[in-house]
């Protein structure tokens, strides 16, 4: 008997995998702050989504993988915060979140 798409790890680690190039690429080629920080937010969802797959597949205490993704997702919130603080910042004071205009920043 054939067993439906969703129940079967493949699936979710090669959606985890895809989530993990588009942000990963996005940090590369985005040019804006708001892009990076969006792209930055795209790679702790790869990482939810293989805790809760490794989860419900693998584990024996499936509450384990759920605490975790808890977890990212409060850090995610906390880097949006302070991120959107940074930004708005820098945008007061250069009136641009290009990273390619921000050259008082470099060391």
């Amino acid at each position: 008997m054939n067993t439906p798409i969703y129940d079967r790890l493949e699936i979710y680690l090669v959606a985890a995998a895809l989530l993990l190039a588009i942000g990963i690429y996005g940090l590369i080629r985005r040019r804006t702050l708001i892009g990076m920080l969006i792209s930055g937010e795209l790679i702790f969802s790869a990482a939810s989504l293989n805790f809760m797959a490794f989860s419900r597949f693998t584990a024996p205490d499936p509450a384990v993988g759920r605490i975790f993704v808890l977890f990212i997702m409060g850090l995610a919130a906390a880097e949006v915060a302070i991120g959107l603080s940074i930004i708005i910042a820098v945008y007061r004071n250069y009136r641009s979140v290009k990273t390619r205009e921000l050259s008082d920043l470099n060391g």
